[in-house]
C-alpha cells in the first residue's frame, strides 16, 4: 500500500494532481478542493498523505496533507453508501473538522449542504459513523497546529464518561485561555471548567 508520496507538483488541478517522485514516477493522486487550496506551485516540492484503494478492475490515490484528513477520509468510507467519489464530494464542500463536527453534533443540515447527500443519507452518516470519529482531534481555531496532548486529553476524558463534544469543547477553550499544555494539566483544566 502507498501511504506517501513526496516529489515535485507537475500537474495542479481542481480535482487531481500529479507528483513526479526523485526516483522518476509520477503519481496521479485525486484531491478534495480543501487540499488543492493549499497545495504550492507548479514546480515546487509537496508531501501528500496518500489512500490506497484497489478494487478488482482499478487502483486509485487520494491525497491529503495531513494523516487526520486520510483518517476522516477513510472513515467516511467505512459508512454505508459512501463510495470515494461521494466522500471526495464531502471534503471539498466540508474541511475535515466540519465534517467531524457535524456528524459529532449530528447536524444533518451541514452534512445535506454536500451536493449529493440528500436528507436520508446525512441520516445515516451520523448513525453509522456514531462513535467512529471520537479519535479525531484538531487544533482550536487560532491555533496554527495541532496542539500537543490534545488528542490524549479527548481521549482520557471521553474514558471519564464525558461526550466528545463536551470534552472537546473544554479542551479547546482551554487551550485557547492557557495555551498548549501537557495532558494531565489539559485534563485537569478541562475538568475544573466542567465543574
Amino acid at each position: 500500500m502507498i501511504s506517501r508520496i513526496r516529489g515535485e507538483l507537475i500537474v495542479r488541478d481542481l480535482e487531481r494532481v500529479e507528483v513526479m517522485t526523485e526516483g522518476g514516477l509520477g503519481y496521479e493522486l485525486f484531491i478534495p478542493t480543501t487540499v488543492y487550496e493549499r497545495l504550492p506551485k507548479l514546480g515546487e516540492q509537496v508531501a501528500l498523505r496518500v489512500f490506497h484503494v484497489i478494487r478488482e478492475d482499478s487502483q486509485t490515490l487520494y491525497g491529503f496533507m495531513d494523516g487526520t484528513e486520510r483518517t476522516v477520509f477513510q472513515r467516511l468510507l467505512g459508512a454505508n453508501g459512501v463510495g470515494p467519489k461521494l466522500a471526495l464530494a464531502m471534503m471539498s464542500s466540508l474541511s475535515a473538522e466540519a465534517l467531524v463536527r457535524a456528524v459529532r453534533d449530528r447536524n444533518v443540515a451541514a452534512l445535506t449542504a454536500v451536493s449529493g447527500v440528500g436528507k436520508k443519507t446525512a441520516e445515516r452518516l451520523v448513525v453509522d459513523l456514531s462513535g467512529k470519529l471520537d479519535d479525531v482531534a484538531f487544533a482550536p481555531s487560532g491555533v496554527g497546529s495541532r496542539v500537543p496532548g490534545m488528542e490524549e486529553a479527548l481521549r482520557a476524558l471521553s474514558a471519564l464518561g464525558l461526550s466528545t463534544a463536551e470534552a472537546d469543547r473544554a479542551v479547546r477553550a482551554v487551550i485557547l485561555e492557557q495555551g498548549p499544555l501537557p495532558a494531565p494539566d489539559l485534563i485537569r483544566a478541562a475538568l475544573a471548567r466542567l465543574k
